[in-house]
């Protein structure tokens, strides 16, 4: 182990970098994570940082102490650095000697945007979404899946997505065992905070500006391309679609494969119930056979849950499954194994 734990630290405190604070903090307490975050930047004011971390509709109180003093947000006995910039180049990144950066805001997603924090001071950056092709990234991981690949050298990374963080291992594991031909993907996704509660001007894709709470709503996605950058033996074979349904919190993949041999349903449900006892996805995929809705999948960690009273065959070939994943606190904790292992990678062997 290294001589004191690494140094991380977040840009940006919405959904994603408050679960991403509060899922290390449970990391702590259990002994699994070698880094603090000891700084975090984001326009809001200090009382409202201190009252969204104490406080959370979707996953309740924060289980320790909560207090700010100063500049200072306390976790548990911990100082957290609190700052305030808009911009990557207002921070003086060298000054607090971090390791990696955490990009948790969702408004950079090219190369260009990438540098920017770089040139400011930032030795390496984690991003809590997709960049816009691979070229604007020196890696895209889902763990489990590719982690193995990064070799220390990169500086820019990027998480991918909560649902190709769900889709990619399932499809992996169904290409391996009886072959993809063709597959159709509709992610059932909750609320973001790019809708509105009522209708309002809010984004350019006019359906985005209805309420979140009084309709299914269609949306684009590029899933069917993030899954196809980190399978590329897909090429050409994903297409995917997307509804938001008004939920707070966790999602869905419902997904439809033409295999390339015959199966059955026995054998789809075995293949997945070993997959999540054993091997590569132990303890980033789940197997349920009981009748569950999607609030119960609130707070758990798992990139997805296969749900085996969900699997369905049309003849031999045509396959129907569903997963579930808590979209935020699923890929939050994602975000952390990456890091982790970026950390141990890129930086062990430099430690002071």
């Amino acid at each position: 182990m290294s001589a004191r734990p690494f140094r991380v630290a977040l840009n940006g405190y919405g959904r994603i970098g408050r679960c991403v604070l509060r899922a290390l903090s449970e990391r702590h307490k259990q002994g699994g994570a070698n880094f603090d975050i000891i700084a975090l930047n984001d326009i809001a004011d200090q009382a409202s940082i201190e009252y969204l971390t104490r406080f959370d509709s979707t996953h309740g109180r924060f289980p320790g102490e909560v207090r700010v003093e100063g500049d200072c947000l306390h976790i548990n006995g911990v100082c957290v650095q609190v700052l305030c910039a808009s911009e990557p180049e207002q921070v003086d990144w060298a000054a607090l000697e971090i390791d990696l950066l955490l990009e948790c805001s969702g408004q950079y997603a090219t190369r260009e945007d990438a540098q920017r924090f770089i040139d400011a001071g930032v030795p390496r950056v984690l991003f809590s979404q997709p960049m816009e092709s691979a070229a604007d990234v020196d890696a895209t991981i889902v763990y489990g899946v590719n982690h193995a690949t990064l070799d220390g050298s990169e500086r820019i990374v990027s998480n991918a997505s909560c649902t190709t963080n769900c889709g990619v291992p399932l499809l992996e594991l169904l290409e391996q065992s009886v072959g993809i031909e063709h597959a159709f993907i509709t992610t059932i996704h909750s609320a973001m905070n790019d809708q509105p509660v009522i209708d309002a001007y809010h984004h350019k894709d006019l359906r985005r500006t209805r309420s979140a709470f009084q309709s299914v709503v269609p949306v684009s996605t590029g899933l069917a391309r993030g899954i196809e950058r980190l399978l590329p033996q897909l090429n050409g074979k994903i297409q995917a679609k997307a509804v938001r349904v008004p939920t707070v919190n966790v999602s869905c993949l419902d997904i439809t494969v033409k295999t390339q041999r015959d199966t059955d349903i026995t054998f789809i449900n075995q293949l997945f119930k070993q997959a999540a006892a054993h091997g590569a996805l132990h303890g980033l995929l789940d197997y349920t056979e009981l009748p569950h809705a999607s609030c119960d999948f609130n707070h758990d960690p798992h990139s997805a849950i296969f749900d085996a009273s969900q699997t369905q065959m049309s003849g031999p070939r045509m396959l129907s499954i569903v997963a579930w994943f808590d979209n935020e606190w699923g890929f939050a904790n994602r975000m952390l194994d990456v890091a982790q292992h970026f950390l141990n990678i890129a930086c062990t062997t430099n430690r002071q």
